[in-house]
């Protein structure tokens, strides 16, 4: 079969194809992606598209080192209000964050595009929709006390899979995409590719 290779460092989206039984290798793709965010931004780029052209560029810049396999590469932008809302990288930053997000509606745009030989050949992109509930100031700093600095690779700074649930009233979307990676397209693509068994 064809090799599978994943353009992420990500450990949720290496735990999500695992989980799934998607056999697939891991190459960084050294993209330069705040300088990246940065051009598409200033090109008038939204926070879906901006997605998007992340996700194209991992998996391009990874499939023109090994042109035969199979490349993932993904990115997720959390829009708030219609603005782009970047990853805290301190957990100060990141209680600032969730205070701003309670009681709020937010969208996450979920991207992920496969390329071979050099080009992207297929990309997809979900947009869930999530209500964070009116958390108060002693559950969200328990929240962070709790789970620390693995929160800040989420730009969100919350993990549904573990008690970051409690954060929600309401969520409207894939819970992969969610989490970073739109599972079940991706799965369905895979598998025309010849790269998974039918």
């Amino acid at each position: 079969m064809t090799p599978i290779v994943l353009a992420s460092k990500s450990a949720s989206r290496q735990a999500i194809l695992r989980a799934a039984g998607v056999p697939f290798e891991v190459m960084g793709s050294g993209v330069d992606e705040e300088a990246a965010k940065a051009r598409l931004l200033t090109a008038g780029q939204g926070p879906r598209e901006i997605a998007d052209h992340l996700a194209e560029a991992k998996a391009v810049a990874v499939s023109k080192a090994l042109p035969g396999a199979i490349v993932i590469g993904a990115d997720q932008t959390l829009e708030l209000d219609g603005e782009l809302i970047d990853k805290a990288e301190t957990l100060g930053e990141g209680r600032n964050r969730l205070r701003r997000l309670r009681g709020r509606s937010h969208v996450l745009h979920s991207a992920v595009v496969v390329a071979q030989h050099g080009a992207p050949i297929w990309n997809y992109v979900e947009s869930p929709r999530l209500t964070m509930r009116a958390a108060s100031d002693t559950f969200i700093d328990g929240y962070l006390t709790r789970h620390g600095e693995a929160l800040l690779g989420s730009v969100g700074v919350y993990q549904l899979e573990n008690d970051g649930a409690q954060l929600f009233d309401e969520i409207d979307g894939d819970y992969f995409a969610i989490l970073g990676l739109p599972l079940l397209p991706l799965l369905a693509l895979l598998r025309e590719k010849g790269a998974l068994a039918e």
